[in-house]
C-alpha cells in the first residue's frame, strides 16, 4: 500500500513538474511581463467586483468610456512621474502645477485672446496650448535647476511647489472660476463633440493593429540582424493576435455608447435627419483626451527605451555615482527630467480644463496622490532605475477604476481617500518585497 502510495505521489508531482514547466516555457517564448500580466489580473477582479456591488453597472460601454476620459490626465502625468522616481526623486506639486497652469489656460482663452485676436478665432486654442506648455516646461525646469543644481532635495522643492502654484491659481483670478472655455479648446476634454466617431475609430483601430504587427516583424528583424534570441513564431503570431483584439475590443465599446437623446435631437433638427421611430443611435468613439494619452504613452516609451536620454535616465537611477563617472551630465538629465513634467502637467491641464469648460481652483487637487500611486502601482521602484510607462499608465486606470467604483457604490470621498492611501502602501509593500526576491 505504502509503495502505491508513493508512486501516486510521485506521478502527481511528476504532473505538476510538467504543469509547472509548460508555463515557464510559455512565458519564456512569449517574454510576457508576468509583474504587468499580475496586475492586468488584478485590475479585471477589481472590476468584476465592482460589477457585481454595483448591480451591473460597472462593467457599462458607458462607465467604461467615462472611465477612459477620467484617467487621461493622470495617465498623462504618470507617464513623467515614471521618470521623476526612476531617478530617486519625487514631484508633489504636479497637481498644484496643472491648477496653476489651468487656470492661465482659462484666463488667457477666456479674458486675453478675445481682446487680440476677437471671439472665436480658430487660432485661440493653439496658443492657448503652446502657452501652457510653455509655462509648464518653465516651472518645471525652475524646479529641476532647484534641485539638481543647487542640491535641495526634489521632496522640499516639490512640496514648496506644490503650496506655492496652488496658491498662485488663486492669486491669478482671486478665486474666480474662468469660463467658457473655447469651443475648439473644449474637445480635448471628450464628450460627444470631442470624440471622432464610431469611422474614425475603426480607421484608428485598423492603424494601431497594423502598428503592432509593424513593431512585432520590425523587432523580430532587429533580434536577427544582431544575432539575438528571437521568439518562436507561433508566439509572434499569439502576441500580434492578442493585441490587435485587445484594441478591437476597445473600440467596439467605445463604438457601443451612443451619444444621449438630447444631443441627438438636437443634432438631427440642426443637419436635417429624420429621426427613426426606434431612436437615432449615433456613437461616441473614442474620445479625444484618450487619444491624447495614448499618444503621450507611446512618445514617452520610445523616449525611454529608444533615445540616449532614456537610457541615462535609467543609468542615473539605477547607479547615480557610476552614471556620473560615466560621464553623463546628471544634472542637466535631472533639470530637463523635471521640465519634461512641467509640460506634462500642462497637457494634463488643457484636458482637464476642457472637460469641465472651466478653470477653476480646485483644480488638480490631490492628483499627485494619484500620479505617484499609479507609477508605482504601475511597477515604477521608489528605489530608482526601475518602471515602464505601460505600467503607470495601466496604473493609472487601476486607481480610477477604484474611484469610479466607490462613486458608483455611493462611498464618500473622505472614504475614496482612505483607500486610495491604503492602496498606495500595499503597493509599495509589494514593491519592497519584489526587490528583495530579486536582489
Amino acid at each position: 500500500m505504502s509503495d502505491i502510495a508513493s508512486t501516486g505521489s510521485n506521478s502527481t508531482d511528476g504532473a505538476r513538474a510538467a504543469e509547472l514547466g509548460i508555463i515557464a516555457r510559455f512565458f519564456k517564448a512569449t517574454e510576457l511581463d508576468t509583474r504587468l500580466l499580475g496586475m492586468i489580473l488584478a485590475m479585471l477582479i477589481i472590476w468584476i467586483v465592482f460589477h457585481v456591488l454595483s448591480g451591473g453597472l460597472f462593467l457599462t460601454p458607458r462607465n467604461l468610456w467615462n472611465l477612459s476620459v477620467q484617467t487621461a490626465s493622470i495617465a498623462v502625468m504618470a507617464t513623467g512621474m515614471v521618470l521623476v522616481i526612476v531617478t530617486r526623486n519625487i514631484d508633489l506639486s504636479v497637481g498644484s502645477i496643472l491648477g496653476f497652469v489651468g487656470m492661465i489656460m482659462g484666463v488667457t482663452q477666456a479674458e486675453l485672446l478675445p481682446q487680440v485676436l476677437g471671439f472665436g478665432n480658430p487660432a485661440t486654442w493653439i496658443v492657448t496650448l503652446a502657452f501652457g506648455i510653455l509655462v509648464g516646461a518653465a516651472i518645471g525646469g525652475l524646479q529641476g535647476f532647484i534641485i539638481a543644481f543647487l542640491g535641495v532635495p526634489s521632496f522640499i522643492v516639490t512640496l514648496g511647489g506644490l503650496l506655492v502654484w496652488r496658491g498662485a491659481a488663486w492669486w491669478v483670478t482671486s478665486g474666480r472660476t474662468v469660463a467658457p472655455m473655447d469651443a475648439t479648446f473644449r474637445l480635448m476634454g471628450g464628450g460627444p463633440s470631442g470624440s471622432i466617431g464610431a469611422t474614425w475609430s475603426w480607421v484608428v483601430a485598423a492603424v494601431a493593429c497594423l502598428g503592432i504587427i509593424a513593431y512585432i516583424v520590425n523587432a523580430r528583424r532587429q533580434r536577427k540582424r544582431f544575432n539575438f534570441p528571437r521568439r518562436p513564431i507561433w508566439a509572434e503570431v499569439l502576441l500580434a493576435a492578442v493585441g490587435s483584439a485587445l484594441v478591437l475590443g476597445a473600440v467596439a465599446i467605445a463604438n457601443s455608447y451612443p451619444w444621449p437623446s438630447g444631443i441627438v435631437r438636437r443634432y438631427a433638427e440642426e443637419h436635417d435627419i429624420t429621426v427613426p421611430e426606434g431612436g437615432l443611435f449615433i456613437a461616441h468613439g473614442i474620445a479625444i483626451p484618450v487619444l491624447i494619452a495614448v499618444a503621450v504613452g507611446i512618445v514617452m516609451t520610445f523616449l525611454t527605451t529608444r533615445t540616449r536620454f532614456g537610457r541615462y535616465v535609467f543609468a542615473l537611477g539605477g547607479n547615480p555615482e557610476a552614471a556620473e563617472l560615466a560621464g553623463i551630465n546628471t544634472k542637466w538629465v535631472i533639470t530637463k527630467i523635471f521640465m519634461l513634467m512641467g509640460v506634462l502637467c500642462a497637457i494634463s491641464a488643457a484636458i482637464s480644463t476642457a472637460r469641465l469648460n472651466a478653470a477653476t481652483n480646485a483644480q488638480g487637487t490631490l492628483d499627485e496622490l494619484l500620479t505617484i500611486a499609479a507609477a508605482v502601482i504601475g511597477g515604477t521602484s521608489l528605489g530608482g532605475g526601475i518602471g515602464t510607462i505601460a505600467g503607470a499608465m495601466l496604473g493609472a486606470v487601476m486607481m480610477q477604476s477604484l474611484s469610479s467604483g466607490m462613486v458608483l457604490l455611493g462611498l464618500d470621498t473622505p472614504l475614496q481617500n482612505i483607500v486610495v492611501g491604503v492602496v498606495l502602501v500595499i503597493a509599495v509593500w509589494l514593491d519592497t518585497l519584489y526587490r528583495r526576491r530579486i536582489s
